[in-house]
C-alpha cells in the first residue's frame, strides 16, 4: 500500500456516532451498566480482521442504535464529538465536516437543540486548543423520522447557519435506506436549499432507482455513497447523465460499503466508474470507528486497487477541496496548505 501519512486530507462524510472509538465509548458508559461490548467493540480501530465482519447493511444500523443508547445525554455527546475531532486530527485531516442527527431523549432531558449545542461546544473548545483542523457541521435528517421533525432540524440548521461562527453549513439526509420513502422528505430538502443550506444526500445506497431519480432532481450539493446509480449495478443511464450534467460530487466510502455488503471488493467499487470519467469523487470514512478505518487508510485502499501513485492521491485530495461546503476563503487557505507539501511528495 502506498504510504500516505505525509499527505493532508479533508473528511466530508463522517457521522459522529459512527466515528466514535472503542475507548471513548468505554469512557462515556462507565458506571451505567451498559453492555458496551455488544455495541462497537468488535469493530474498533484496533481489532483483528476476524472481528470486523459486516455482511449486511442492517447489522450496521443495529450497531448505530446501540451506540445511541450510550450517547443519550449532553455530556456524552460533547465527549464523543471532542474525541472524534482529535482522532481525525491525528490522521492529518486538516478540514472536517462532521454530520449528526439531533436527538431528543426523554429519559435524560436532552433536546434536539441541547444536543446540537453540545456538539458545537466541543467543536469550539477544540478550536481554542489551536489544533490543526478546521471543523464544520451538517445536521442530519434520519429518514426513519417524520417530516415534522425533519423540518425542525432544518429550522435549527438555518438559525445556526447565521450565528454559529460559520460552523453549521447545511443538512445531511441519511439513515437506513430500507426504511420509509425518501421522496416524502423532498419538500423539506427543497426548503433547506431555499434557505441557503448546503445539501448532502444519501442516494442509491441500495437499489431503488425510482427514489434515487427523484432525490437527484433536488440537485443536492453532494451525493452520499451513490453505489447503485449506474446501469451496470441496477441504476439507469438517465441518473448517470443527470449526475454528470450537474457535476454533483460523489462521496465514496470504501470500507463502509465493503463491510455493509453493498460492494463486493475494492477494485469493483463505483469509485472507479466515476474516477475514470474525471467526475468529482471524494474519499471518506462514513464511520471510522464502527468500520475500523481511518481516512489515510481509505485513500490507501483506493490507491492500491486502482493503481494510483502518491501524486495521484495528492491530486485526488487536493481536488476535493473544491467540494467542501465552507466559503471560498477557506478553500483558498486549504489549497495553499496542500501546495506547501506537494514538493515533498
Amino acid at each position: 500500500m502506498v504510504p500516505l501519512f505525509s499527505l493532508y486530507f479533508q473528511e466530508l462524510h463522517a457521522h459522529i456516532n459512527a466515528a466514535v472509538s472503542q475507548k471513548t465509548l468505554q469512557d462515556v458508559s462507565k458506571g451505567r451498566m451498559l453492555p458496551v461490548e455488544e455495541y462497537q467493540i468488535k469493530t474498533s480501530v484496533h481489532d483483528s480482521e476476524e472481528n470486523r465482519d459486516f455482511q449486511r447493511l442492517e447489522k450496521c444500523f443495529d450497531i448505530f442504535k446501540k451506540i445511541h443508547e450510550v450517547t443519550d445525554n449532553e455530556k456524552a455527546i460533547y465527549k464523543v464529538t471532542y474525541d472524534v475531532i482529535h482522532d481525525f486530527c491525528k490522521d492529518n485531516v486538516k478540514y472536517l465536516e462532521l454530520r449528526t442527527t439531533p436527538r431528543a431523549e426523554i429519559s435524560t432531558g436532552m433536546t434536539r437543540r441541547s444536543y446540537v449545542d453540545s456538539v458545537l461546544a466541543a467543536i469550539k473548545d477544540c478550536k481554542t486548543e489551536n489544533i490543526d483542523i478546521d471543523v464544520r457541521l451538517l445536521l442530519s435528517i434520519d429518514r426513519k423520522t417524520n417530516t415534522d421533525i425533519a423540518q425542525e432540524i432544518v429550522s435549527i440548521a438555518s438559525e445556526l447557519q447565521q450565528n454559529s461562527d460559520g460552523i453549521v453549513l447545511g443538512i445531511d439526509f441519511s439513515g437506513d435506506p430500507k426504511i420509509n420513502d425518501a421522496r416524502d422528505f423532498i419538500p423539506v430538502l427543497k426548503d433547506a436549499k431555499a434557505r441557503g443550506l448546503k445539501l448532502a444526500v444519501h442516494i442509491a445506497e441500495v437499489q431503488n432507482a425510482p427514489e434515487s431519480q427523484q432525490l437527484l432532481l433536488v440537485e443536492p450539493d453532494r451525493i452520499g455513497h451513490g453505489t447503485f446509480l449506474h446501469p451496470h449495478v441496477g441504476g439507469t443511464q438517465e441518473m448517470v447523465d443527470l449526475v454528470k450534467s450537474k457535476n454533483i460530487p460523489i462521496e465514496c466510502c470504501i470500507t463502509s460499503n465493503l463491510k455493509s455488503g453493498t460492494v463486493a471488493s475494492t477494485d469493483k467499487h463505483h469509485f472507479g466508474f466515476w474516477y475514470r470519467q474525471n467526475h468529482p469523487v471524494i474519499i471518506a470514512t462514513d464511520g471510522a470507528g464502527i468500520f475500523n478505518t481511518y481516512l489515510s487508510k481509505e485513500y490507501g485502499l483506493v490507491a492500491e486497487a486502482f493503481s494510483l501513485t502518491k501524486e495521484n492521491v495528492w491530486e485526488l485530495s487536493y481536488n476535493s477541496i473544491d467540494y467542501i461546503f465552507a466559503n471560498e476563503d477557506t478553500k483558498n487557505r486549504l489549497k495553499l496548505k496542500w501546495k506547501e507539501i506537494k514538493g515533498s511528495i
